[in-house]
Order: structure tokens, then sequence, then C-alpha cells
């Protein structure tokens, strides 16, 4: 009974130590913003529906790449350059997209 209970609690404090998913608060912040300005320039008339879909496809491209990066648990730094690099196209393509 003892041992299952030494187990059990070992088990408890090294799931405790480790997080569920990788956390990424730098390209979530980013990819907020993202479409925070995608979404005022189709209310102001900045963009058009279809720019506005254009952009949008590359978010959840962005989207998807973050979920494969967190599947085993942490995103390296490799990935999170990965991800930033494409954040940093989708910034360009909407300013240019909102000022043509």
């Amino acid at each position: 009974m003892k041992k299952l209970l030494a187990v059990g609690m070992i088990v408890l404090a090294v799931s405790s130590l480790m997080p569920g998913q990788a956390a990424t608060p730098g390209i979530n912040k980013t990819q907020k913003n993202q479409k925070a300005r995608i979404y005022h320039g189709v209310k102001s008339g900045e963009l058009t529906k279809h720019e506005a879909r254009q952009l949008h496809k590359q978010q959840v491209h962005i989207q998807s790449d973050k979920k494969f990066a967190k599947i085993d648990g942490v995103v390296s730094s490799q990935e999170r350059k990965h991800i930033k690099q494409d954040q940093k196209k989708v910034s360009k393509n909407i300013a240019v997209k909102k000022h043509n």
C-alpha cells in the first residue's frame, strides 16, 4: 500500500511539472492582433471580402503550424522561428492589401 501511494505521489509530482501544452504567448498575441487588423480592414472598407478570405487562409495555416509544433508538448526554437517568419509575411500582406 505504501509503495502504491509513493508511486502515485511521484506520478502526480512529475505530471504537474510537465505542462499539457507548450506556451506560445508571443505568437498568440501577434495572431490576435493580425486578426483584429483584418477585421478592421474589412469594416473600414480597406480590404475586400476576397482579400480578407486570402488573409484568413494564411492565419489558418499559421494556426495549423502552431498546433503541429505543440504536438510533442514543446515548441522548439526552430519551430517558433518558422511560425514567427510566417507571421511577418502575413503582417506585410495585410499592410499591402490594406493600402492597395
